[in-house]
């Protein structure tokens, strides 16, 4: 499963048009601002460049077959649009995690191969974070998933302070334990505090203060902490997040999440 996600087609990305098209120059002119979440270095390999465009455009299928296509300098891409189709497109619960653990174990090849490549492990976090809510986070953390999502996670602040998106990441990882261990557990036995989580996602807000999923996870991760205390924070989080411009396929699906959350209030 490492290297592809069978034959099936996937579920067509549903705000497809002409939007988010950036052919040409113009994707190394917006790079900055479309890479500003997840910091890729723009590639130089015009069939990456294409898969990225691809991705940006939507069409997470043929992103990933195109990344894949290329090998090792394609898996960002491939992987990248594998986990934003299977987060917010992919209805099968099984297939679901058949995406997070192919996405993962391509992470663990391009560790071996790239070691800084920083998404390589922020990637694979990710992967592995998805997977865990899929399958409970306690059984997760049980199984040893929650350390090897926390040091991902790490390395990947390591190589890149600035990375947004792995402080999400790392700000929700804190929520979640807390959440399902108790504070004390948290603390001792996986270094998870309140404190750790909210600094996260402070960090990320003032790295990416427009990116609607910051606002999204941290809304999340407040109810999980505070409960009603911080409620009022919350829908604020998400009423921003909803009016958020999105200049991208992921960023759209963000936007959407968040006013059907809103809706359902």
């Amino acid at each position: 499963m490492s290297r592809s996600h069978g034959k099936a087609a996937w579920r067509k990305f549903p705000h497809a048009g002409k939007s988010f098209l950036y052919a040409g120059t113009a994707l190394k002119k917006n790079w900055e601002r479309l890479h500003c979440g997840d910091r890729e270095a723009f590639p130089d390999h015009p069939a990456v460049q294409e898969a990225w465009r691809l991705y940006h455009h939507g069409e997470f299928q043929a992103a990933c077959e195109a990344g894949l296509a290329v090998g090792l300098d394609g898996y960002n891409a491939a992987n990248k649009a594998a986990m934003i189709h299977a987060t917010y497109l992919e209805d099968d619960g099984r297939r679901k995690l058949e995406f997070f653990q192919a996405i993962a174990a391509r992470c663990d090849e391009l560790q071996q191969a790239q070691p800084r490549n920083v998404n390589g492990h922020y990637f694979q976090a990710y992967a592995l974070g998805r997977y865990s809510q899929g399958i409970s986070v306690l059984k997760a953390m049980t199984d040893g998933l929650g350390g090897r999502i926390k040091s991902a996670l790490e390395a990947s602040l390591r190589l890149d302070p600035k990375h947004a998106e792995a402080h999400i990441a790392l700000g929700a990882y804190h929520a979640e334990v807390v959440d399902k261990m108790g504070a004390m557990v948290a603390k001792l036995t996986y270094g998870a505090s309140k404190e750790t989580a909210v600094k996260h996602f402070d960090a990320a807000l003032k790295l990416i203060p427009d990116s609607a999923i910051a606002r999204i996870e941290y809304a999340n991760a407040l109810v999980l902490l505070f409960g009603d205390q911080r409620m009022d924070d919350a829908i604020g989080l998400y009423e921003k997040a909803a009016a958020a411009t999105p200049v991208e396929a992921m960023e759209k699906l963000d936007v959407e999440l968040a006013k059907s959350e809103l809706e359902e209030e």
